[in-house]
């Protein structure tokens, strides 16, 4: 059994060695995304979270590496800033899972269970039948269901609102495009 942890380990420091070199070799490349990730999962938190701020600044469009940066953050405990990286990546990728999952699990960290709620809800769009989501879903919905009663008339009015009604289409509209995109997918 030790040979094969001790297996594990080596093959492990061959992949980020591997990274580490084609990052060194091309440094403003979008392999530190992928080297982030590397050092993250070797418990190198801060190494993760300074390559990927670096990469990031270099490829500020590039999601991928927003992801990155927002995991290692996220085993640091900085939520707050997890939710402010990951609040762009859905808005412009509303299908990245992992964006999607990691941007709920802050939220709820954050005791921020009606955002959690909605993050969780697009996962579930985009991942259906995943069961830990659907139990999430279910247990924050029981939890946000009490709403004041003041809270729900600025609600309704919010939503009869020509500007939100708007909104509100774009999305639908928006959800529709995705959904026949990955119907053609499969």
């Amino acid at each position: 059994m030790m040979m094969s942890g001790s297996r594990e380990k080596q093959e492990y420091s061959e992949v980020m060695y591997k990274y580490l070199k084609r990052f060194q070799e091309h440094p403003e490349s979008r392999v530190f995304a992928p080297l982030a990730d590397e050092y993250r999962k070797a418990g190198l938190l801060d190494e993760a979270i300074d390559i990927a701020r670096e990469g990031v600044s270099l490829h500020p469009s590039y999601m991928g590496g927003k992801v990155a940066l927002a995991r290692a953050l996220f085993e640091k405990n900085r939520y707050e800033e997890v939710v402010d990286i990951l609040i762009e990546v859905v808005k412009r990728v509303p299908d990245n899972i992992v964006a999607q999952k990691l941007l709920g699990d802050s939220y709820l960290m954050l005791e921020n269970r009606a955002e959690a709620l909605n993050a969780y809800q697009m996962l579930a769009f985009f991942q259906p039948n995943d069961e830990e989501t659907e139990r999430l879903i279910r247990e924050l919905s029981e939890s946000t269901q009490e709403v004041p009663q003041s809270v729900r008339k600025i609600d309704s009015e919010i939503r009869e609102s020509p500007k939100r009604q708007s909104q509100i289409n774009q999305l639908y509209e928006l959800l529709q495009r995705v959904e026949i995109y990955r119907t053609n997918q499969i």
